[in-house]
């Protein structure tokens, strides 16, 4: 995991506080400097991600993501020549599912709302948490894969709960922990960031790896190209009629 941060040499400030003294804003802020700073951050104002799900089995799939601000967002699945659409337009969210047997668009679920309208955050919940009505806390460090991590427990405007796992080299989140009810019942969900990159000078992550806490059933999706302020139609992201 120490691997993939390395492009982030030099960026961590020399001057940190000892990690007893610090604070959850100054992790925060520190995150903010070290992958780019607030006016890059808010320089970019879309972005076209793609790359290549991985599943049990050897399971593969492309995945192409555009996220547009405030807070729009569209995801294609393609396999076997039938490409997925899962969307939000900001008010709004649709699917299609080919693989289904299903042409037509339809409403997300609720389950389905609450993710993709969590995703369609561009900055993520902890930059502007406070504007977001979201929480923030620290709640100590730990270990990941060897790492030493600060852990923020953020708990959402909607109530679900996170815990970010922020390097306390580099600033950088390398682990999120999800934590909500589903039909309920509990569920937590493990995903690990890796692989930062420069995007039109803001250090995004490449590769992700998700999976249910405690088992060993893993999907990754791994970036191969990160575009930013690519023109993007509105209209990508709103419920098209029926046919």
């Amino acid at each position: 995991m120490r691997n993939v941060l390395l492009r982030l040499v030099g960026l961590a400030l020399c001057t940190a506080p000892p990690l007893s003294a610090q604070t959850a804003d100054d992790i925060i802020a520190r995150y903010i400097k070290t992958v780019g700073g607030m006016d890059r951050i808010q320089a970019v104002q879309t972005l076209r991600r793609t790359g290549r799900f991985t599943g049990g089995g050897g399971f593969e799939a492309v995945v192409v993501q555009e996220s547009k601000r405030p807070n729009r967002v569209r995801q294609e699945f393609a396999l076997q020549g039938m490409t997925g659409i899962t969307a939000y337009d900001g008010r709004t969210g649709w699917k299609i599912e080919p693989w289904q047997g299903k042409k037509d668009p339809e409403a997300l679920s609720e389950e389905e709302l609450r993710d993709i309208t969590e995703e369609s955050d561009f900055d993520g919940p902890l930059i502007n948490y406070q504007q977001k009505g979201n929480k923030v806390e620290l709640v100590g460090t730990e270990q990941v894969e060897g790492t030493d991590a600060f852990k923020l427990r953020v708990t959402l405007a909607n109530g679900d709960v996170r815990t970010y796992y922020m390097d306390t080299d580099y600033y950088v989140p390398i682990r999120i922990v999800t934590k909500r009810m589903i039909r309920g019942a509990e569920q937590e969900t493990e995903t690990s960031l890796g692989d930062y990159k420069q995007v039109a000078g803001v250090y995004l992550p490449y590769s992700f790896e998700t999976g249910q806490r405690g088992s060993q059933d893993r999907a990754k999706i791994t970036y191969q190209k990160i575009e930013a302020n690519v023109s993007i139609d509105d209209r990508r992201f709103v419920q098209p009629p029926s046919h």
